[in-house]
């Protein structure tokens, strides 16, 4: 990954990663995923906004020394902590002993935390700023919870940047451009949806408060630790972000989420997609939660307004992959759904109440009673499915 020209002042120093198969660890990442960070080169001062994941953080230190040419940076400014982004705080340290670190104190008690550095750190509040030279200034909001409590942006008030940390980030590492309008980003915005219901979907309420805090600035750029900078389609992803806070759906189309253990869940599963076809439901997403990561569960749940949950009975309970799709939704609080539940047994139909105990204790409620096959679905029970599978449709048509 080669360093790249924001502007005037402002040089991408970020690497890819497409060798991590999971990031935190669970989330797949068939695309990769890239690490931003960012040179800002003042008059008088420079200061690094973010690092990257410490196995980058070589790649980080000759991009710096590329473009500094013998002068040292004078800070690091840290609008996240977690480590991906932090991970080359002592490297940076070793390299450049005279950095001063910049963040407010919460994320300060965090690098002392995680990385043993108390001296030589600069505490900062929300509103403060801080020159870098003449026409070089910079001013900080605390953002917290977008996603960690010690999150905070940094804006570069001359040339109307946003250096917003996870906020607008997406997965997906940068294949040679790093700026929007030098890209096709349309690949970018699926996984964007799967980054923010996944990783921020549960501080929705957060994120709407850093949104309304932000109303008003003027946004020419903004520089995401994850993803393409965004100058062209600023609109579109601060769009997308207050939808998705807010959770409101993308579209009326629905998302099916099944179990099945020998094919009769199944077979109601893609009964009720047939229904919603026919009824005229386009957006119709049909995903196995014991084969479909649950990464694209989530997101195809954040996409669409419609839900359709199908569980088979397991061990007097719910099947152990619908249950962690249902301990998901709970998690991130998830709203505004137009919900249908579908449950099977042999002998004993717990999965329907343990989806109903679920789903109250999300707060959300489902358009009708679920639909409870005993056995193998019979022509019957399968008409049932389609009945309820239509009424779903009405609602969302009315939506």
């Amino acid at each position: 990954m080669k360093t790249e020209r924001i502007s005037e002042r402002i040089h991408y120093v970020g690497v890819n990663d497409r060798t991590t198969h999971r990031f935190e660890g669970m989330w797949p990442l068939p695309m990769g995923v890239s690490y931003n960070s960012y040179l800002i080169e003042g008059s008088e001062k420079c200061a690094i906004v973010d690092g990257v994941e410490v196995s980058h953080s070589l790649q980080l230190v000759d991009h710096i020394n590329e473009l500094l040419a013998g002068r040292k940076p004078d800070y690091l400014i840290i609008n996240h902590m977690e480590p991906d982004h932090s991970g080359a705080i002592r490297i940076l340290r070793n390299v450049y002993p005279d950095l001063i670190i910049v963040g407010n104190a919460q994320t300060l008690s965090m690098v002392k935390g995680f990385y043993g550095e108390e001296g030589g750190t600069l505490a900062v509040k929300d509103g403060d700023t801080l020159s870098l030279g003449p026409e070089t200034t910079l001013q900080f909001a605390l953002t917290p919870m977008v996603h960690w409590p010690e999150t905070m942006m940094t804006y570069l008030c001359e040339e109307q940047t946003l250096f917003s940390g996870d906020g607008f980030g997406c997965f997906g590492a940068l294949n040679g451009a790093v700026i929007d309008n030098e890209m096709d980003t349309e690949r970018y915005f699926p996984e964007m949806v799967r980054y923010y219901s996944n990783i921020v979907g549960k501080y929705g309420t957060f994120v709407q408060r850093a949104l309304k805090k932000l109303a008003g600035t003027e946004l020419s750029t903004i520089c995401p630790t994850h993803g393409p900078v965004w100058r062209s389609e600023i609109a579109k992803v601060v769009g997308l972000y207050d939808t998705l806070s807010r959770y409101e759906p993308l579209d009326n189309g629905v998302t099916i989420v099944y179990g099945s253990m020998y094919g009769n869940t199944e077979l109601m599963a893609e009964t009720a997609a047939d229904a919603l076809a026919d009824a005229g439901i386009k957006e119709i997403s049909v995903l196995n939660a014991s084969v479909t990561d649950l990464s694209y569960i989530i997101a195809d749940i954040f996409r669409h307004r419609g839900l359709v949950i199908a569980s088979p009975t397991y061990s007097n309970t719910l099947f152990p992959p619908i249950t962690a799709v249902m301990e998901a939704i709970s998690i991130r609080g998830i709203q505004n759904r137009e919900i249908l539940t579908i449950g099977s047994h042999t002998w004993a139909h717990q999965a329907v109440y343990e989806m109903g105990r679920h789903l109250t204790d999300a707060k959300l409620t489902t358009i009708t009673d679920p639909v409870i096959v005993k056995q193998a679905p019979d022509s019957d029970t399968l008409a049932q499915i389609r009945i309820a599978a239509t009424l779903l449709a009405q609602k969302l048509k009315e939506a």
